[in-house]
């Protein structure tokens, strides 16, 4: 280790990798360990004086890239590295209130802020987990008494891929999802663009499809269409046949069992979900009384899963909106 900075509980080092939301890196405390090394490609420093959880605070509010902007560049051979001179980096001025009280108090309040999101992302986390808890449950551990309960299909017989192609000449204009309209995990559609400006080839899909993203389909890219809409050529639309109302599928896709078989794939650079091995993959199916039941419980729990998460990112953006107004 030979050549490493040694970094102590409480000082800070300036990465100055730039990244996505980071364009001029990032300056974290080391706070989890007693000490730590660091490359000599980071700038290590402690403070002199100042609160540090309000300059934890600071940092983390990047006000102070507007000095870092001045004296950047990015290094000749170090592609996603800047050129920050380390001089130059601490003749950097930054406006921050003397007082340390006012400092104290303004740390205090963001420390209790960081607890409260904590606590909402647990919730959260808890709530996810639950719910994958009771997929199994419901689709895989139940063994049914009765045989007459449930009846074995094979995929292509709950559902068949909706085959219809948009057509840019006609007169209706659709919103069209892509991929990273998805959120990952929990169906939630975060947007959409025009279908009227967007040339790649894109499938038709209607109200009461289910959506299922084939490109790395261990992302759990799936979302249930409320309205008819286009998809890209990345993402399946489901029909369901008579065997299953539309949200038993919607929450079947989301399975371990059918995510394992939707991600083996042939070993392309890429992995993409394949028609071929889905479709012969049987599945115990209920009726429809006992689909329901499953459908409105875990509806149930889908919709505490909202309403936390939209908790979540209301207190991520107050605090987002917070650090912007604090520092100059």
């Amino acid at each position: 280790m030979s050549g490493y900075y040694l970094l102590k509980n409480g000082e800070f080092a300036y990465n100055k990798s730039y990244s996505v939301g980071y364009d001029f890196g990032s300056i974290k405390r080391l706070d989890r360990y007693p000490m730590g090394a660091l490359s000599t490609l980071y700038i290590c420093f402690t403070l002199k004086r100042h609160e540090s959880d309000f300059i934890k605070s600071y940092f983390d509010s990047l006000k102070w890239y507007r000095e870092i902007y001045m004296i950047s560049a990015e290094g000749a051979r170090n592609h996603g590295l800047l050129n920050v001179p380390t001089e130059e980096f601490f003749d950097t001025k930054h406006y921050l209130p003397e007082n340390t009280d006012e400092q104290r108090k303004i740390a205090d309040f963001l420390i209790a802020l960081d607890r409260r999101i904590e606590t909402q992302q647990s919730l959260v986390d808890n709530l996810k987990k639950y719910k994958r808890g009771l997929l199994t449950y419901a689709f895989e551990e139940i063994t049914l008494s009765d045989d007459a309960d449930s009846t074995t299909y094979l995929f292509s017989e709950i559902a068949q891929r909706r085959k219809e192609k948009y057509n840019p000449d006609c007169n209706v204009e659709y919103p069209c999802i892509e991929l990273e309209h998805i959120e990952q995990g929990t169906g939630r559609l975060l947007g959409s663009v025009s279908s009227k400006t967007q040339s790649s080839i894109k499938t038709v899909a209607k109200s009461g499809d289910v959506l299922f993203g084939k490109l790395r389909p261990y992302l759990r890219k799936f979302a249930f269409a409320e309205q008819d809409m286009v998809c890209s050529s990345e993402i399946w639309a489901f029909v369901p046949s008579k065997y299953v109302i539309p949200k038993y599928l919607y929450y079947l896709v989301q399975t371990e069992h059918f995510l394992r078989v939707a991600n083996v794939s042939s070993g392309t650079k890429m992995p993409r979900a394949e028609w071929a091995n889905i479709e012969k993959e049987p599945f115990d199916i209920p009726y429809i009384p006992i689909q329901e039941k499953v459908v409105s419980i875990l509806e149930a729990v889908d919709k505490k899963i909202s309403v936390s998460g939209d908790s979540l990112r209301m207190l991520l953006n107050f605090r987002d909106g917070l650090l912007q107004q604090l520092f100059i």
